[in-house]
């Protein structure tokens, strides 16, 4: 049995909370180099025992992927643009947390199946890559990332999950997938989430 998805609603117990403390974070121009929509806050929330959380959710033992941007809210409004589009996340579990109110939701998480190998997914698990054709799985991630990443006619969309207010998706990370739409024109109506990052304390 492997799990690669799980949608929980109502995660936090008092969302609003949640969703104005992060609406009172400065957010900082995006770096040059990063690839994601919108702006990352310029600190992290502070969400103590939700890495405990996580891992009783999946049964798994798993820690917070520090090098990204865990617990850290970010804010995509409709002149925010992404540098690349389809990628995975190098972790073992992501979370994205929406905070975007009901009224302002537009669209949702997709993900996606690469045409031309057929997979749902990076290849993660051992002779995948080389089955394909490919020397290992880091040459057919850079391969596959640097020719189609961003020419969505590659790809097939294979599933979106739409944003709600509170709502957890929580997912594979090497999941193909990518931010989905960005919206609004205030931070108050523009696409707000919070994204979280894990690593398997075992694997890695």
């Amino acid at each position: 049995m492997h799990l690669t998805h799980l949608i929980i609603d109502d995660f936090f117990n008092d969302p609003i909370a949640i969703r104005n403390q992060a609406l009172s974070m400065k957010y900082p121009p995006r770096p040059e180099r990063a690839i994601y929509p919108g702006r990352n806050a310029e600190g992290s929330l502070p969400l103590p025992g939700v890495e405990r959380l996580i891992s009783q959710i999946v049964q798994e033992p798993l820690q917070p992927k520090t090098n990204l941007s865990h617990c850290v809210p970010r804010i995509a409004m409709s002149d925010d643009l992404a540098k690349t589009s389809v990628h995975i996340d190098i972790c073992h579990w992501s979370a994205i947390v929406y905070l975007s109110l009901d009224e302002h939701c537009q669209g949702g998480t997709h993900f996606f199946r690469h045409k031309k190998t057929g997979w749902d997914m990076a290849p993660a698990f051992p002779g995948v890559a080389e089955a394909a054709g490919y020397e290992n799985a880091g040459e057919a991630l850079d391969s596959i990332l640097a020719e189609d990443e961003s020419d969505l006619s590659k790809w097939e969309k294979t599933m979106t999950i739409p944003m709600k207010f509170n709502r957890l998706v929580l997912f594979r990370g090497y999941m193909w997938h990518d931010a989905g739409k960005a919206f609004g024109t205030t931070p108050e109506t523009g696409r707000l989430i919070l994204p979280m990052f894990f690593g398997n304390t075992q694997t890695g």
